[in-house]
């Protein structure tokens, strides 16, 4: 396995990407990066190579630390990653999530037009 594997299958196997198609699709978008460079899915990565995932807002980094091609438990895909993300990126994505709840009192109803358009406005 020393001349690397398919950047798509990868991607899947350790568990980034729910399904290999997903991956493909990413790949196919430009949103992979090795190096700064978008990656074709057929793409071979080695031990050590860098690759970036936007998913916007996101930028995710991940370090290849093991080559695998098939899809194994949790404990082994993370043996072959090495997740490189900033903590400003996570916290980026925790902000964003915290944000996007909206709780109402029970007994308010339905909004009004002004808190609709106040609701869109915030991204609901």
């Amino acid at each position: 396995m020393s001349e690397g594997i398919r950047i798509d299958k990868w991607l899947w196997a350790v568990r980034i990407f729910k399904s290999r198609n997903q991956a493909t699709d990413f790949c196919k978008r430009g949103r992979i990066l090795i190096s700064g460079e978008p990656v074709k899915a057929s793409r071979s990565i080695r031990i050590g190579d860098v690759i970036e995932v936007r998913r916007p807002p996101l930028t995710l980094t991940y370090q290849v630390t093991g080559l695998i091609e098939k899809r194994v438990s949790a404990t082994i895909a993370a043996e072959n990653v090495l997740n490189l993300t900033p903590a400003q990126e996570i916290e980026k994505h925790r902000q964003k999530l915290e944000s996007a709840f909206y709780s109402r009192d029970r007994g308010m109803g339905r909004p009004t037009k002004k808190e609709r358009r106040d609701l869109d406005k915030i991204g609901f």
